[in-house]
Protein backbone atom coordinates (compact mmCIF):
# COMPACT_ATOMS: atom_id res chain seq x y z
CA UNK A 1 0.00 0.00 0.00
CA UNK A 2 1.03 3.44 -1.09
CA UNK A 3 0.78 6.29 1.41
CA UNK A 4 1.47 9.56 0.39
CA UNK A 5 2.37 12.25 2.82
CA UNK A 6 -0.45 15.33 2.98
CA UNK A 7 -0.76 17.50 -0.19
CA UNK A 8 -0.15 21.30 1.74
CA UNK A 9 0.03 22.73 -1.73
CA UNK A 10 -2.13 25.42 -2.65
CA UNK A 11 -3.03 24.14 -6.48
CA UNK A 12 -6.05 22.02 -5.50
CA UNK A 13 -7.49 24.15 -3.17
CA UNK A 14 -10.85 25.42 -3.75
CA UNK A 15 -12.49 28.87 -1.96
CA UNK A 16 -16.45 28.93 -1.67
CA UNK A 17 -18.67 31.14 -0.26
CA UNK A 18 -20.71 29.82 2.47
CA UNK A 19 -23.94 28.02 1.65
CA UNK A 20 -26.59 28.15 4.95
CA UNK A 21 -27.56 25.00 3.41
CA UNK A 22 -24.47 22.90 4.09
CA UNK A 23 -24.36 24.05 7.77
CA UNK A 24 -24.29 20.38 8.84
CA UNK A 25 -21.47 19.88 6.81
CA UNK A 26 -19.58 23.15 7.93
CA UNK A 27 -19.78 24.51 10.72
CA UNK A 28 -18.12 21.64 13.12
CA UNK A 29 -15.32 21.87 11.17
CA UNK A 30 -15.42 25.96 11.27
CA UNK A 31 -15.73 26.08 15.34
CA UNK A 32 -12.90 23.60 15.17
CA UNK A 33 -10.30 25.47 13.03
CA UNK A 34 -11.36 28.85 14.89
CA UNK A 35 -11.06 27.58 18.48
CA UNK A 36 -7.13 26.15 17.52
CA UNK A 37 -6.33 29.69 16.54
CA UNK A 38 -8.54 32.51 18.17
CA UNK A 39 -8.48 33.13 22.08
CA UNK A 40 -11.88 34.22 22.22
CA UNK A 41 -14.26 30.95 23.29
CA UNK A 42 -17.49 31.46 20.81
CA UNK A 43 -20.52 29.62 21.44
CA UNK A 44 -22.50 28.05 18.68
CA UNK A 45 -24.67 31.43 18.70
CA UNK A 46 -21.88 33.69 17.79
CA UNK A 47 -20.84 31.52 14.83
CA UNK A 48 -24.83 31.01 13.57
CA UNK A 49 -25.38 35.17 14.39
CA UNK A 50 -22.40 35.53 11.38
CA UNK A 51 -23.47 32.81 9.36
CA UNK A 52 -27.19 33.51 9.25
CA UNK A 53 -27.42 37.09 8.97
CA UNK A 54 -24.04 37.87 6.18
CA UNK A 55 -23.27 34.16 4.86
CA UNK A 56 -22.64 35.96 1.86
CA UNK A 57 -19.38 38.06 3.62
CA UNK A 58 -17.99 34.33 4.63
CA UNK A 59 -15.95 32.14 2.78
CA UNK A 60 -13.94 28.79 2.88
CA UNK A 61 -10.67 27.57 1.43
CA UNK A 62 -11.30 23.81 1.17
CA UNK A 63 -8.70 21.03 -0.20
CA UNK A 64 -9.43 18.49 -2.45
CA UNK A 65 -11.25 16.18 0.03
CA UNK A 66 -13.55 19.02 0.91
CA UNK A 67 -11.53 19.66 4.13
CA UNK A 68 -11.97 23.21 5.63
CA UNK A 69 -8.18 24.69 5.13
CA UNK A 70 -9.46 28.09 5.91
CA UNK A 71 -12.30 30.46 7.00
CA UNK A 72 -12.94 34.16 7.26
CA UNK A 73 -15.97 35.72 8.58
CA UNK A 74 -17.67 38.93 8.09
CA UNK A 75 -20.95 41.08 8.87
CA UNK A 76 -21.71 44.69 7.26
CA UNK A 77 -24.39 47.13 8.93
CA UNK A 78 -24.75 50.64 9.97
CA UNK A 79 -21.94 51.85 12.41
CA UNK A 80 -23.76 54.46 14.76
CA UNK A 81 -26.07 56.07 12.55
CA UNK A 82 -22.63 56.74 10.77
CA UNK A 83 -20.85 54.59 8.01
CA UNK A 84 -22.01 51.17 6.72
CA UNK A 85 -19.20 49.01 8.03
CA UNK A 86 -18.06 45.92 7.34
CA UNK A 87 -16.27 43.97 10.05
CA UNK A 88 -13.90 40.92 10.00
CA UNK A 89 -14.87 39.03 12.60
CA UNK A 90 -12.51 35.88 12.07
CA UNK A 91 -9.92 34.39 10.34
CA UNK A 92 -8.37 31.33 10.16
CA UNK A 93 -6.21 28.49 8.26
CA UNK A 94 -4.89 25.45 9.67
CA UNK A 95 -1.55 25.55 10.93
CA UNK A 96 0.29 23.74 7.91
CA UNK A 97 -1.38 25.94 5.09
CA UNK A 98 0.19 29.23 6.44
CA UNK A 99 2.33 31.32 4.48
CA UNK A 100 0.51 30.35 1.10
CA UNK A 101 -1.68 33.11 0.36
CA UNK A 102 -4.81 31.64 1.82
CA UNK A 103 -5.74 34.12 4.53
CA UNK A 104 -4.86 37.28 2.02
CA UNK A 105 -7.47 35.64 -0.53
CA UNK A 106 -9.91 34.95 1.74
CA UNK A 107 -9.93 38.98 3.13
CA UNK A 108 -9.55 39.79 -0.32
CA UNK A 109 -12.92 37.48 -1.32
CA UNK A 110 -14.93 39.42 1.90
CA UNK A 111 -13.59 42.87 1.43
CA UNK A 112 -14.69 42.74 -2.80
CA UNK A 113 -18.17 41.70 -1.11
CA UNK A 114 -18.61 44.27 1.06
CA UNK A 115 -17.69 46.43 -1.35
CA UNK A 116 -20.38 45.09 -3.68
CA UNK A 117 -22.87 45.74 -1.22
CA UNK A 118 -21.58 48.95 -0.72
CA UNK A 119 -19.20 48.88 2.29
CA UNK A 120 -18.04 52.39 3.23
CA UNK A 121 -15.17 50.98 5.65
CA UNK A 122 -14.28 47.65 6.99
CA UNK A 123 -13.17 47.33 10.76
CA UNK A 124 -11.23 44.67 12.71
CA UNK A 125 -9.97 43.67 15.63
CA UNK A 126 -6.23 41.54 16.00
CA UNK A 127 -3.99 40.79 18.96
CA UNK A 128 -1.17 43.02 18.98
CA UNK A 129 0.99 40.04 19.26
CA UNK A 130 -0.19 38.60 16.32
CA UNK A 131 1.76 40.35 13.94
CA UNK A 132 1.49 37.79 10.68
CA UNK A 133 -2.10 39.06 10.73
CA UNK A 134 -1.05 42.55 11.43
CA UNK A 135 1.03 42.34 9.11
CA UNK A 136 -1.41 41.35 6.21
CA UNK A 137 -4.19 43.81 7.23
CA UNK A 138 -1.17 46.37 6.76
CA UNK A 139 -0.71 45.00 3.14
CA UNK A 140 -4.05 45.21 2.28
CA UNK A 141 -4.30 48.58 3.33
CA UNK A 142 -5.86 48.32 6.79
CA UNK A 143 -4.42 51.30 9.27
CA UNK A 144 -4.33 51.10 12.94
CA UNK A 145 -6.90 53.19 14.28
CA UNK A 146 -7.02 52.15 17.91
CA UNK A 147 -5.17 50.38 20.66
CA UNK A 148 -7.70 48.80 22.61
CA UNK A 149 -6.16 47.55 25.93
CA UNK A 150 -7.34 44.08 27.41
CA UNK A 151 -9.91 43.95 25.09
CA UNK A 152 -10.18 39.78 24.68
CA UNK A 153 -11.14 37.66 27.49
CA UNK A 154 -7.54 36.14 28.00
CA UNK A 155 -6.89 39.97 29.01
CA UNK A 156 -4.37 40.17 26.00
CA UNK A 157 -5.09 43.94 23.79
CA UNK A 158 -5.85 44.42 20.63
CA UNK A 159 -5.40 47.01 17.52
CA UNK A 160 -8.52 48.05 16.11
CA UNK A 161 -8.13 48.24 12.25
CA UNK A 162 -9.68 50.50 9.45
CA UNK A 163 -9.90 50.10 5.98
CA UNK A 164 -11.50 53.21 4.19
CA UNK A 165 -13.21 52.12 1.06
CA UNK A 166 -15.24 55.39 0.20
CA UNK A 167 -13.60 58.91 0.46
CA UNK A 168 -14.88 60.48 4.05
CA UNK A 169 -15.87 57.40 5.51
CA UNK A 170 -13.48 58.14 8.35
CA UNK A 171 -15.47 61.73 9.20
CA UNK A 172 -19.41 60.10 8.44
CA UNK A 173 -21.72 60.91 11.11
CA UNK A 174 -19.69 63.46 12.69
CA UNK A 175 -21.83 65.97 11.66
CA UNK A 176 -24.30 64.44 14.39
CA UNK A 177 -21.57 65.07 17.19
CA UNK A 178 -22.08 68.43 18.87
CA UNK A 179 -18.27 69.28 18.56
CA UNK A 180 -18.13 68.70 15.02
CA UNK A 181 -21.53 70.22 13.90
CA UNK A 182 -20.26 72.99 13.38
CA UNK A 183 -17.19 72.61 11.30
Amino acid sequence: MNSHPPDHSIANLRYIQYDSEKEAIYLSAIRQLISKDLSEPYSIYVYRYFLYEWGDLCFLTLDEHDNLIGVVISKLEPHRGGPLRGYIAMLAVKKEYRGKGIATKLVRMAIDRMIERDADEIALETEVTNTAAMKLYERLGFLRSKCLHRYYLNGNTAFRFLLYIKEGAATMGMEQVPEYANE
